[in-house]
């Protein structure tokens, strides 16, 4: 007959097993072969036991991959369908059969609205404030955890807004856009995900209307709209040395009339005017020069630009896509040399696309 001490040793020795990441080895050297793992595979780690699906979907396990060099990046774009209702798509491009994929369906009641923000900081992505027609600016935030699969709802604005964000040394910037109940339209807020609160800040310089953002040498420059009377560029620099904003170079802003990428501190614009071509700033001899037009039968606007490294993906209607090597660029007759992604069966408006690496 066991005695009673052997059957409690017995237990506790089982315990560890299952606790343990692979029976046998140290939880170092198991994680150190688990995370090198591809992404993709992600699903059936989690499948294996409750230990492998808790680490997988863990804070550790990101930073772990991040820190040494094993993060995979994923595009994630929003869009709008053609019943007018918001939805999430993703796209792994290092994959040997890229096409977009869905994401898991977002809450109801962000279906309808108009102007959120979408930013993505960490292994998580937000959607941020917004309207609809029958509602006012909200200041909501819900997130997406690319772990987990899941969405759900995370510490609210301090002030409700319809806007423009930009992530800057693992903080959220939230700017301009204010909604009609908000008391200074010249504000923006910053979210620390430390403290996961949000702090509210007030510049003059900014406006509400922003067209764009882009984040390049450690700043963030908003666009503006365009005046009709004069075609002037309004566009203003954050610094954040002294928390303000300032007005940015008069050259550069006077070319920055589409979408804007950053690809290894070069200025990249997407010009939509006429055609789709597309322009870099040169800070030496401060001056736009013209890249190449991009294919009318590749990709259609309105599009969207998303950097990963020195490449950059150009994403249009139906989330038809097209990259470029900054690298290796090249031109046939004033037509850019790319590699393409097919178009999904939808005429989707792509609304913002972000990168995400886990």
């Amino acid at each position: 007959m066991d005695q009673p001490g052997v059957v409690s040793e017995g237990i506790n020795q089982m315990e560890l097993i299952q606790q343990s990441l692979i029976s046998g080895l140290p939880d170092d050297i198991a994680l150190f072969c688990l995370a090198r793992v591809p992404r993709k595979y992600n699903t059936l780690l989690k499948c294996v036991s409750k230990t492998w699906r808790d680490l997988v979907c863990s804070e550790e396990w990101h930073s772990y991959r991040q820190k040494h060099k094993l993060d995979e990046t994923s595009i994630y774009a929003l869009c709008r369908d053609r019943l007018d209702r918001l939805c999430c798509y993703v796209l792994d491009p290092n994959s040997s059969r890229r096409s977009w994929k869905l994401v898991h369906e977002l809450l109801p009641r962000v279906l309808k609205r108009k102007g959120m923000g979408f930013e993505v900081l960490g292994n998580k992505v937000y959607l941020l404030g917004g309207c609809g027609w029958c509602e006012d600016a909200t200041g909501e935030v819900c997130c997406y955890d690319a772990s987990l699969n899941a969405w759900s709802e995370a510490s609210p604005l301090s002030t409700a807004r319809a806007f423009a964000c930009e992530v800057l040394d693992g903080k959220i910037y939230s700017i301009g856009g204010l909604g009609s109940n908000s008391s200074d339209p010249h504000s923006w807020d910053i979210y620390d995900p430390c403290t996961n609160s949000w702090r509210f800040h007030s510049d003059p310089n900014i406006v509400p209307e922003i067209e764009d953002s882009v984040v390049m040498d450690g700043k963030i420059y908003i666009r503006c709209g365009t005046s009709a009377v004069t075609s002037h560029v309004y566009a203003v620099v954050y610094e954040q040395s002294s928390g303000t904003w300032q007005h940015a170079d008069a050259d550069m802003v006077a070319g920055w009339r589409g979408r804007a990428v950053a690809v290894d501190g070069t200025l990249y614009v997407l010009d939509q005017s006429s055609g789709t071509r597309l322009m870099m700033w040169q800070k030496e001899p401060r001056e736009w020069i013209p890249v190449g037009r991009l294919s009318s039968l590749l990709t259609g606007p309105p599009c969207q630009l998303v950097a990963i490294g020195k490449k950059f993906y150009v994403v249009g209607k139906g989330l038809s896509t097209v990259m470029f090597d900054v690298e290796n660029a090249g031109n046939m007759e004033g037509v850019m040399v790319s590699s393409s992604i097919p178009k999904l069966n939808s005429d989707d408006d792509v609304i913002s696309c972000k990168r995400l690496s886990i």
